[in-house]
């Protein structure tokens, strides 16, 4: 079961259960559909696989299941490390 994690991991953007703008990756990190586009370029930084848009859980099916609350920062998300 998706944990539906409630905010994006670079910006920290509120992203409900119902958003139809939240992407995840094979592990769940959860992003924005912009900052994974304009920040991320469809890549996770965390595993290095591709970010796909997250499923909607039906909201019958939240009473059962509901969505995480934990929130998830990654620091430094978007800057650019010197080689």
């Amino acid at each position: 079961m998706l944990e539906l994690r409630p905010n994006c991991e670079c910006c920290d953007r509120d992203l409900p259960p119902e958003a139809t703008d939240a992407m995840i990756c094979t592990f769940e990190c959860t992003w924005c559909a912009d900052c994974a586009t304009n920040v991320l370029k469809g890549v996770c930084p965390n595993c290095s696989g591709n970010l796909t848009p997250r499923p909607v859980r039906p909201a019958a099916a939240l009473a059962r299941h509901p969505a995480s609350a934990r929130r998830v920062l990654r620091k430094g998300c978007g800057e650019t490390v010197a080689a």
